[in-house]
């Protein structure tokens, strides 16, 4: 490969590198090892994730959303905000724009640098959930926002081990084979809460996670009758906006607000993944 023009832009201290891949300047051999080594820090670009963006017959777009273990992930909300702008910034797509993903087809709205992008309806919502950790049992609830996800409520969420509690729990038999993303919540007040998450991909703890952040959002609302919308501050310090509509335990018209800003343009060399 050439050396590829990429930009890498933050969804509130989620990082991506994202690549316009509709001539397809991305070699298809090796992409996960590619992805992997792009994305790791100190050594490459770094990232959390990789986002190719290609052409779709009846949306604006395609995009293919990639961890920075070159695994593929169906849904990233924050991701998802950051690609909108991308691509209005690169001409692909007007300010009001559809693509799609592997999660379904997304829509999003681009005004100045931030985004709101619709999310797919969620599934699966269970509510307090017995699961034996080797500290003992916890109660956990877990929804699907696009991708699997725990969420646990705590009173310390500046004292919970997201590195050791967060990887049980992502790698529990509980939610095998695929696993999940695991968020720690404070209580609502004054419509807000806040957020820690350890992303399953990324095996790590992140800034911010936007499907996690939404996961977190319909599970207070479920649990506490919380209305719409509702704020998350992301350990960045930064503030994602969920707004939502229910009837009777069921979501819909679920909405991501928050920024996507650009940090910087540049070209990867072939440097970047032969090591």
């Amino acid at each position: 490969m050439e050396n590829i023009t990429f930009f890498k832009m933050s969804g509130s201290g989620n990082d991506f590198i994202i690549i316009d891949n509709r001539k397809n300047i991305v070699d298809e051999s090796g992409l996960p090892s590619f992805i992997k080594k792009v994305c790791m820090r100190r050594m490459s670009a770094g990232a959390d994730g990789l986002i190719l963006i290609e052409k779709h017959d009846s949306a604006d777009f395609k995009w293919r959303y990639f961890n920075s273990d070159g695994g593929r992930a169906e849904m990233c909300g924050n991701g998802a905000r950051c690609a909108a702008r991308f691509a209005y910034l690169n001409g692909i797509a007007g300010s009001g724009m559809s693509f799609l993903t592997d999660a379904g087809i997304v829509h999003a709205e681009v005004t100045g640098d931030r985004c709101k992008v619709k999310m797919m309806n969620p599934s699966g919502i269970k509510d307090n959930c017995l699961i034996e950790l080797n500290s003992g049992p916890l109660t956990v609830s877990s929804i699907n926002t696009g991708v699997p996800h725990a969420v646990i409520i705590t009173d310390d969420i500046d004292g919970v081990d997201v590195a050791g509690t967060g990887r049980e729990i992502r790698f529990h038999k509980y939610f095998a084979p695929a696993g999940t993303n695991v968020n720690f919540i404070t209580g609502i007040k004054n419509g807000t809460i806040s957020i820690r998450t350890y992303e399953r991909g990324v095996e790590a703890e992140t800034l911010a996670c936007g499907t996690g952040a939404i996961a977190s959002a319909l599970v207070t609302a479920f649990k506490n009758k919380a209305v719409s919308p509702i704020k998350v501050v992301t350990r960045s310090g930064g503030l994602l906006v969920i707004y939502f509509r229910e009837d009777n335990g069921r979501f819909y018209d679920v909405y991501l607000e928050g920024d996507a800003r650009v940090i910087y343009k540049g070209e990867l060399w072939e440097d970047a993944w032969r090591y």
